[in-house]
């Protein structure tokens, strides 16, 4: 295949397909770090001029890692819809964008060709795409799922409660959960990073966080976020998980880093609809974040764009409850600032809803990145706007355990009360309930978390 195009009386050629994806990407610290990047703006717009060009069918025929080489490569495209895949085979990259774009294509119609897109294909539209372009189509889009509430429906937005403790100290992590719960977070999920990855320090933290949700009827589901044969083991032995996790990356390599291969997520999976308390039927919860392959040295030649749409396209074989881009969490290395942090989210989100998974976002960034709340804030608008299904809530921003800045508690309520959004509809009616959620709006006691030390 001839990738080549003449701009401004220079010529610009491109070797294949891979070198194609990456100098169309928008300017990525981690690309440029990777010798990938395009050298110039001008050398940018040409590469996405021809890849406007080129056939969906070019990208599933020529994947950036090969097929026998790469089991995630394999996983993605023997899951192919073959009867839709055809009639789409032909579009152009190009022509792809106009028809997500086009107001004659709903976001069924999108929900329908899901199944039939690879990875490479979803990156390479989101690289012809402005931000506005990505917060349009993105809420089009609606993916609706169901553990112990339902999570994606149109107009709710949901909360990660994030009681982190630099010591997993049971007593610091119920009082944090506590006050995230008086704010209405935590109807995503009450999700915990662990500092201890040990099958007792993780049962000890499944139990308490159990009997928070058992004792006040609270409609959410509970996970501690260990490596998945840690939190495996724990099912085994009759600790209450609502929801497994494990961080997923965009290849084969990359996987084997985090410990994990697709037969063992497949393993998980199984073992998650055979012992989670809740009622499903999604049990799966997944996090990733682009760089994370290149960091360990697993990105084959490829863009950090499209290794993070690979881990949609593999998420979806699990069925997941949600999928969480964690996206200034690895640092500027791989976004430098809160331009590049921006854009990452919104491609991020915008893919995973492509791809068809229940997409949220950690937005995010390190203190060593040249970024701020004010950015923060501006991210996290643009993504309630574009639909997402759920953010962060952390005691005041600040993760004590994991050092870097997210969102608070406070957040999640005022996106709702600013863009007339509502939480997830089991945990709004419990909100109601107990006195914290009135017509719409939190009440006078929102923020009191002693309403949990009355019984």
């Amino acid at each position: 295949m001839l990738l080549r195009t003449k701009l401004f009386g220079h010529t610009y050629e491109f070797a294949d397909l891979k070198e194609l994806l990456a100098k169309a990407n928008e300017e990525k610290s981690g690309d440029q770090q990777a010798g990938i990047a395009a050298r110039s703006a001008a050398e940018r717009v040409a590469a996405r001029y021809v890849l406007a060009e080129v056939p969906l069918s070019a990208l599933r025929e020529n994947p950036v890692v090969p097929y026998d080489q790469d089991e995630v490569t394999r996983a993605i495209d023997d899951a192919i819809n073959e009867t839709i895949y055809e009639e789409i085979k032909g579009w152009t990259v190009g022509e792809f964008r106009e028809w997500l774009l086009s107001n004659k294509t709903t976001g069924a119609d999108i929900a329908r060709i899901s199944r039939s897109l690879t990875g490479e294909m979803i990156a390479a539209v989101a690289k012809l795409m402005g931000n506005l372009d990505l917060v349009y189509a993105a809420r089009k889009i609606r993916v609706v799922t169901h553990c112990q509430n339902t999570m994606g429906l149109k107009g709710t937005i949901g909360s990660r409660l994030q009681p982190n403790h630099p010591t997993d100290s049971v007593e610091g992590i119920r009082a944090a959960t506590y006050e995230g719960l008086s704010y209405g977070s935590g109807d995503s999920v009450i999700g915990i990073n662990p500092s201890d990855d040990t099958v007792g320090s993780v049962s000890r933290l499944l139990e308490m966080t159990h009997d928070v949700i058992k004792t006040w009827e609270v409609p959410t589901q509970n996970c501690v976020l260990a490596h998945v044969t840690t939190q495996m083991e724990c099912l085994r032995r009759g600790a209450p998980a609502g929801l497994i996790f494990q961080s997923i990356a965009g290849s084969q390599k990359a996987m084997e880093s985090f410990g994990v291969s697709v037969g063992l997520l497949d393993e998980a999976y199984e073992l998650a609809k055979k012992y989670c308390w809740t009622a499903g039927p999604n049990y799966m919860y997944f996090e990733t974040g682009q760089g994370s392959a290149l960091s360990a040295d697993a990105h084959n030649g490829a863009d950090q764009l499209v290794l993070e749409a690979r881990n949609y396209a593999i998420a979806r074989r699990w069925n997941p409850y949600q999928v969480n881009t964690v996206v200034g969490f690895i640092g500027p290395e791989y976004l430098y600032d809160s331009v590049q942090i921006i854009r990452a989210g919104l491609e991020d989100h915008f893919m995973g809803k492509l791809a068809g998974v229940s997409m949220g976002c950690d937005v995010c960034y390190t203190n060593h990145a040249k970024a701020d709340q004010n950015s923060n804030d501006n991210l996290a608008v643009l993504l309630a706007a574009a639909g997402i299904n759920f953010i962060m809530g952390i005691p005041m921003g600040d993760d004590a355990m994991l050092s870097y800045q997210t969102t608070s508690f406070h957040d999640a309520p005022a996106l709702r009360q600013a863009l007339e959004l509502r939480p997830l509809p089991e945990f709004e009616k419990w909100m109601e309930d107990v006195g914290l959620w009135k017509d719409g709006h939190l009440t006078d006691i929102a923020g009191d978390a002693s309403l949990f030390l009355r019984r």
